[in-house]
């Protein structure tokens, strides 16, 4: 009876440590415990609403356990207040608690219907094995893994899929939505507070499904407006290299030669096979297969999240992607030191 006695006391200590382990990182990426947009405060609230009265719930049955433990002998009680008790204990409050969390359940799927019509812009997102292209068709803006919306806007999201079941869900701004081949769905992305926030595929896609995530950046409207104008603009193209593109000469300026090797690596991208897969405006290469590359240098990550860009990563990508994220469709590049310096140069200047 001892042994039966503590261990009921332990269990309302070890639930209190789990729901404070489970809160410790709220701040972190991809938190729902952090909600930053009108529908990730809703479904915050109905789950804060869920986990306390639960949380009540539970408390009063461990709670009248522990009393039942406690007192080994129990005073027969009258048989009217015994039904009673079992009456309202058993069927009506907890039928009370269950009809009321039901109604604001619809209310929350009212209230957070993607479907519902709202003025705002509307950006395409289609999920591939393991990457997200994101389309402004209004804008004739394409680019990759990351969606950049304006504060104070609610946005509309129009999803699709290329392969299998992909799911968008951006914790800190609301639900999931799946992304299912052949049928086009939506929600809304909306918040007042300018910062990036983490999203991830929340339906297993394949190996790699861990490793592709979504970055959201919200801008002031101003600044929202100035990065669409930037990525509708085609890549700049670098200066024609000198006779000799592999010799640079010594006498040039610092800012000179760095124009060269820039111009070196546009032919070393351009007469290799990445211009089947890649997209750069402006240039001959408009390969669809993978992630438009116009503006590849403004992003914040590569190869969805994996890793931050900058020009170590972005040449063990290249050289290399599946050591990096195996089963990609990306293939490895095999080039000589030189060229992938060069190489380099040009994907840094396409800001």
């Amino acid at each position: 009876m001892k042994t039966l006695t503590r261990t009921a006391l332990l269990l309302p200590i070890l639930g209190v440590a789990l729901a404070l382990g489970g809160c410790a990182r709220a701040t972190e990426r991809q938190s729902a415990l952090n909600p930053m947009s009108p529908d990730a405060e809703t479904i915050d609230m109905h789950w804060q609403t869920m986990l306390w009265v639960g949380a009540a719930v539970w408390a009063i049955v461990v709670g009248m356990t522990i009393a039942t433990l406690i007192r080994r002998r129990r005073r027969e009680a009258e048989g009217r207040r015994v039904v009673l008790f079992v009456a309202l204990a058993g069927a009506v409050i907890p039928a009370a608690i269950l009809v009321g969390i039901m109604a604001q359940s619809v209310w929350v799927l009212q209230k957070t219907d993607p479907g519902q019509e709202v003025a705002g812009s509307t950006i395409t997102v289609t999920g591939h094995q393991y990457w997200w292209e994101v389309e402004y068709p209004e804008h004739g803006v394409i680019t990759a893994n990351e969606i950049h919306i304006p504060t104070g806007e609610r946005v509309r999201l129009e999803l699709g899929s290329t392969d299998v079941v992909h799911s968008v869900w951006v914790p800190e701004l609301g639900g999931k939505m799946d992304m299912t081949p052949g049928r086009s769905t939506s929600m809304w992305l909306e918040t007042d507070e300018p910062g990036t926030y983490w999203g991830q595929c929340a339906e297993y896609c394949g190996t790699q499904h861990a490793l592709m995530r979504l970055v959201v950046v919200a801008h002031e409207p101003q600044e929202f407006e100035s990065w669409l104008q930037a990525q509708g603009e085609p890549a700049v193209e670098p200066p024609a290299p000198g006779d000799d593109p592999d010799t640079i000469d010594a006498e040039d300026t610092p800012d000179q030669q760095d124009e060269d090797v820039v111009a070196q690596g546009r032919e070393v991208f351009m007469s290799s096979s990445c211009v089947y897969c890649h997209t750069i405006a402006g240039t001959e290469a408009q390969g669809r297969a993978g992630p438009d590359l116009t503006h590849l240098a403004s992003r914040e990550t590569l190869a969805a999240g994996t890793l931050p860009n900058n020009p170590g990563n972005l040449a063990a990508w290249v050289v290399d992607p599946q050591a990096i994220k195996p089963g990609n469709e990306m293939p490895g590049t095999d080039l000589g030191g030189e060229e992938l310096q060069a190489l380099l140069a040009y994907l840094e200047s396409l800001e």
